[in-house]
């Protein structure tokens, strides 16, 4: 066989997305981190042109090729138009980014990528680059993380579950969505359920009714009604909670993700009777850590009745 002709090395990795701020970065490096101590191989590749500012250590940047700045700067666009221009920039010189990840071979990959939600619900540009890392023999997943605080608001609750789903629909990988920041839910509000029903978009007609007790949503129930008929005739959204501090957390997401995109089963992990478990049994440590958090969110809020008694 020619060297040419001969197939790329299977590689496995992420692709981290969703929108500005809900701790893509972050999870990057906690990732990197907790993959590292179960004795992966583990490296970072920056995809960002605007992050000019990784918190941690980066094996691979985008910045080489293209910047969100020069961008802007010589063709005189706004953010939005510049970071489009910089994935279009990227899609076409994917020869660069081939000879760069040969580097980074026998490594787990995680692909930090930007926060503008176009580019997953419907510019074509990194959807096509994810197409061509799967032609380069790499088996990859979706993280689609979405910042906790949103389960608080019943319509942005909606929103989110809609882009959730036309941001599967449209990146076309196997696909994890991730509720962030945990640790912080407490702080963002009472939550009109429990946490269960976020994470599993359980029965959407009971949001729909507890819209309806606001008047501004009032107006628009008929709206809201057939955007939870799409979501649930997909039936293909629901979400995994973490918490980056917290190991256990970190682990269920490494489980759903390893799960997704075959690593489990893959000729280099070991099949451990742990990991075979981990993948089978993937539903239920999920529920697990639902109820881990749901009883630490139940607690904070029982405390803060119980200090409110006590003022009083």
């Amino acid at each position: 066989m020619a060297e040419g002709s001969r197939p790329s090395p299977l590689a496995f990795g992420q692709v981290v997305i969703g929108p500005p701020g809900s701790g893509k970065s972050t999870y990057c490096q906690a990732m990197r981190e907790f993959l590292a101590r179960l004795g992966r191989r583990v490296a970072v590749v920056n995809l960002d042109p605007a992050n000019e500012a990784v918190p941690g250590p980066c094996a691979l940047d985008i910045g080489e090729l293209v910047t969100l700045p020069d961008v802007m700067g010589s063709l005189g666009l706004g953010p939005n138009g510049g970071l489009l221009y910089c994935m279009e920039y990227l899609e076409a010189n994917s020869d660069w980014l081939r000879e760069r990840l040969r580097g980074l071979q026998g490594h787990y990959l995680l692909f930090d990528c930007p926060g503008q939600v176009e580019l997953y619900t419907h510019h074509q540009a990194l959807k096509n680059v994810f197409a061509q890392l799967a032609k380069w023999n790499f088996r990859l997943a979706a993280v689609h993380l979405v910042d906790s605080h949103y389960c608080t608001d019943p319509g942005k609750f909606i929103s989110v579950l809609c882009t959730s789903l036309s941001t599967m629909l449209h990146v076309e990988l196997p696909h994890v969505n991730v509720l962030s920041k945990m640790d912080l839910i407490e702080h963002y509000g009472k939550l009109a359920f429990n946490l269960d029903y976020y994470t599993e978009v359980l029965d959407l007609s009971y949001l729909v009714d507890h819209l309806a007790s606001d008047p501004f949503f009032r107006n628009f129930r008929r709206l809201n009604e057939k955007l939870v008929e799409v979501i649930e005739d997909y039936s293909l959204v629901s979400f995994v909670p973490l918490n980056v501090q917290d190991k256990q957390s970190m682990r269920q997401v490494m489980q759903a993700v390893d799960k997704a995109n075959g690593y489990s089963f893959g000729d280099r992990e070991q099949r451990s009777l742990e990991a075979l478990m981990s993948a089978a049994l993937g539903a239920d440590f999920h529920f697990s850590s639902t109820l881990a958090v749901q009883e630490k969110y139940v607690q904070s809020q029982d405390k803060a009745v119980e200090e409110e008694v006590m003022d009083l």
